[in-house]
């Protein structure tokens, strides 16, 4: 079946947050959802589901744990046992309830800003301090300290919180990266909670790599999480998992979500079923289409806002653009939404490393990014 990506499916005037937040005649380039209509096998899935007409409590089929087993297997060589995925309404409640259990009021957690905000945040409204050891520029990409990274743990440092592939500067962890990294938290007993939840959208050359697959002392300290929401457009539904291979840790969860952590939406898990089973033509096409729409954003950075560069995207479909030596006065975000009238996240939101930046969505119509594009090049010639 062949998707026509440049259809215009029309939100406004929906429940989308996307196209509702900043009203009329704004183009919302912001929020990590697509404009994209989701694969047909996961439409008819959810007609099938609707049609039966019975909602009652639901949870992982056995065949959802054995579609999400076959995937990890296919793709990383990764052999999990079905009893180690346990199903989250998304990835963020995973953390915070990760904050919750594994870190007591006062412990720290460790994230790599600029890096998305909920990591930064969350920690704080759940009474533990966050440690930022950020990400370092070179060029046009990032990379890690760790020799800071290991300077700022401290005995009270009790989660590391991963973001692989990164959002929002859009790398994928090279494996030395990973084993240093793990390495580290090893030895300073500290707890990986891996966000993955971008895994699936890696453009060419790029390979991504569960920092748990590194060996069984790793899986034994480490919470994977993955999502086929991103991948797929399925955010609203409302379903995704974890990996947690060590028992005790898993024990622990489990009782940690009861009365706590609903249940996943049958709907949800309908979709992803669906999604992960039938859903590889569809993100086939969708991912060459978000190519040509990054090498848009590329191409429009260079002829008509060339005082802006992004970093160098591995992943992701969210383009984290530097606006610094662009002689935009005050918050570019602020100077985009009411000079242009495109509305793009604030880089502030991302911590250490985020000021004088803006991150950019580019999974729309590519009608919709050309005109967004114009109209932040026609706000930069008023300057």
């Amino acid at each position: 079946m062949r998707y026509d990506f440049d259809k215009i499916v029309e939100r406004e005037g929906t429940d989308s947050i996307k196209w509702r937040r900043y009203g009329g005649g704004v183009l919302p380039l912001w929020v990590a959802d697509m404009d994209f209509v989701s694969p047909e096998p996961v439409v008819q899935a959810l007609h099938e589901r609707v049609d039966h007409r019975v909602f009652g409590y639901g949870g992982a089929t056995e065949e959802f744990v054995e579609v999400v087993r076959e995937r990890l297997k296919r793709l990383y060589g990764w052999d999990v046992p079905g009893e180690e995925i346990v199903l989250v309404p998304g990835v963020v409640t995973g953390l915070n309830l990760a904050f919750i259990l594994f870190a007591e009021p006062g412990d720290a957690v460790l994230v790599q800003p600029p890096v998305y905000s909920h990591f930064i945040a969350d920690p704080v409204n759940r009474g533990r301090a966050v440690i930022s050891p950020a990400l370092v520029k070179k060029g046009d990409t990032y990379e890690i300290d760790f020799d800071a990274f290991e300077e700022a743990i401290t005995d009270r440092t009790r989660i590391f919180v991963l973001c692989n592939p990164h959002n929002p500067v859009g790398r994928v962890f090279r494996r030395d990266e990973l084993e240093r990294l793990a390495d580290i938290c090893l030895r300073r007993n500290i707890l990986i909670c891996s966000d993955e939840i971008h895994c699936d959208l890696l453009f060419p050359g790029n390979r991504h790599m569960p920092i748990a697959t590194l060996g069984n002392e790793v899986a034994d300290r480490t919470i994977t999480f993955m999502s086929p929401s991103k991948t797929f457009n399925l955010a609203g539904l409302k379903c995704s998992f974890a990996v947690i291979s060590n028992p005790v840790l898993r024990k622990t969860w489990l009782r940690g979500m009861e009365g706590l952590i609903p249940h996943v939406n049958v709907l949800g898990v309908a979709a992803a079923l669906a999604a992960y089973r039938d859903g590889e033509e569809w993100l086939t096409q969708c991912l060459a289409y978000l190519e040509g729409n990054r090498e848009l954003v590329e191409r429009s950075l260079d002829e008509g806002l060339p005082y802006l560069s992004m970093s160098r995207m591995e992943a992701t479909y969210l383009a984290w653009i530097d606006c610094r030596g662009s002689g935009i006065p005050g918050n570019p975000f602020r100077f985009f939404l009411e000079k242009g009238r495109v509305a793009l996240n604030d880089g502030l939101e991302y911590g250490k490393g985020g000021e004088g930046f803006v991150r950019l969505n580019f999974a729309c119509p590519r009608s919709t990014l050309t005109e967004a594009l114009k109209r932040m090049a026609d706000a930069m010639q008023r300057l």
